[in-house]
């Protein structure tokens, strides 16, 4: 992959051997600067990635320089060789364990994808309609928190004010979760024995669905490497181990929300990049077309409704994104400005939607997300198409049936 621009290593001391290797690599050229300088250096290098190694000494720098990348348009990744403390929101943790360039030279590669994916993104906007979602991308990220033990509690209540938490007790639960949902990052706590930890982390290695995926592992020595370019080991204290995962979390959820928002250009702009299901507008559009094909032609359709407490819009937010994951290629969605999510079951009976909707609202009744564990348990309803139908009044009495079954 050929990248634009250079890498900076930002250093106080001399250049560690693993950092030649990246010469090798073809990840070049790699241009040197001291932590006084490195503000001043990215302006006048303009590189692609930006390394540093943490010396005693660069403390007093490292705010303004983390402050001036996150700045920067496109991505700029910051990697942060070997940190004792907590690192700024955009400072990827790196431990050189033992100076294995290999690890290095994938973790660089995966953050310059976003970079490029970034650029991509930037480059075919003005082609359509699409807004950039705004914020920070961690806020609508999704993280599989899996441990026993004492830790647990408390490390889930830390991740739970950055970021939305899926709880696992047991490896089998997680691989469960792995499965239906959009993850941006794995915490695997304390619980496990060494072999049940390897196996987990060769299985993740051996999917190419979760090769990118962050995963931390906090509670014990790696022995070996793995084919997962952003594993990391990060032990200590929850609050440290929140702060010094999420940068990783944080670069895959723009990740995700980047491969969202090009679809959405793909797709002229009828997609939603946050959650991955159609605007309001193209639903609207699509599914009164639906229904006069529908009435047309015969056969069958059917509509449910998954509305959820209005104070908590990550659970609208976190449905939408599991939805857009598992619903079939032939049904489409959207969440509705009153806070549900509507799906529209092509060529479907009621019983089978029916049977659908409860599968769907089970896998959402699993996440809690935040402080306060807010469960997302939907209200759903269910109704089907008949003759004497419209699209207007199918939704009106989906709306109607779902107060019904709240109150």
């Amino acid at each position: 992959m050929s990248q634009a621009g250079p890498i900076l290593f930002v250093s106080n001391a001399e250049r560690p051997p693993f950092i030649a290797a990246l010469d090798e690599a073809r990840l070049f050229p790699v241009v040197d600067t001291d932590w006084a300088g490195a503000a001043h250096a990215v302006e006048q290098v303009q590189p692609a990635a930006v390394l540093a190694a943490m010396h005693p000494g660069h403390e007093p720098h490292l705010a303004p320089l983390a402050r001036k990348i996150a700045g920067q348009s496109p991505y700029l990744p910051f990697v942060a060789l070997d940190a004792a403390g907590m690192l700024p929101h955009n400072a990827l943790p790196f431990s050189s364990r033992g100076g294995n360039s290999d690890r290095l030279i994938a973790r660089l590669r995966a953050a310059l994808r976003v970079r490029t994916l970034h650029a991509t993104v930037l480059r075919r906007l003005p082609e359509v309609t699409v807004a950039l979602p705004e914020g920070d991308p961690a806020r609508d990220a999704s993280v599989l928190l899996i441990g026993r033990g004492a830790a647990y509690p408390a490390l889930s209540v830390t991740l739970g004010e950055r970021v939305g938490v899926v709880g696992a007790l047991s490896i089998e639960a997680a691989a469960k979760h792995l499965n239906t949902r959009d993850l941006d990052g794995v915490v695997l706590a304390e619980g496990f024995t060494p072999r049940v930890t390897d196996a987990f982390l060769t299985v993740l290695a051996e999917d190419t669905r979760f090769r990118t995926l962050p995963v931390i592992v906090t509670a014990h020595q790696l022995t070996q490497t793995y084919d997962l370019p952003n594993l990391e080991l990060i032990p200590g204290e929850p609050a440290k181990i929140a702060a010094n995962a999420l940068p990783l979390i944080r670069q895959h959820a723009m990740e995700a929300q980047l491969s969202r928002t090009l679809r959405s250009i793909d797709a002229g702009g009828w997609l939603d990049p946050r959650s991955g299901l159609l605007t309001v507008e193209a639903f609207a559009s699509d599914f009164a077309k639906a229904v006069e094909q529908t009435l047309a032609r015969g056969g069958g359709l059917s509509v449910a409704r998954f509305a959820f407490d209005p104070g908590n819009s990550r659970a609208q937010l976190d449905a939408a994104r599991i939805l857009s994951r598992l619903m079939r290629q032939m049904d489409f969605g959207a969440a509705q400005k009153d806070g549900s999510v509507i799906v529209v079951f092509a060529e479907t009976d009621f019983r089978t939607a029916h049977m659908i909707a409860r599968r769907l609202s089970a896998v959402m009744r699993h996440t809690s997300n935040g402080k306060h564990e807010m469960r997302s348990d939907p209200v759903v309803s269910v109704d089907a198409l008949s003759p004497s139908d419209t699209a207007r009044s199918l939704l009106a009495r989906l709306s109607a049936d779902a107060s019904r079954a709240a109150s």
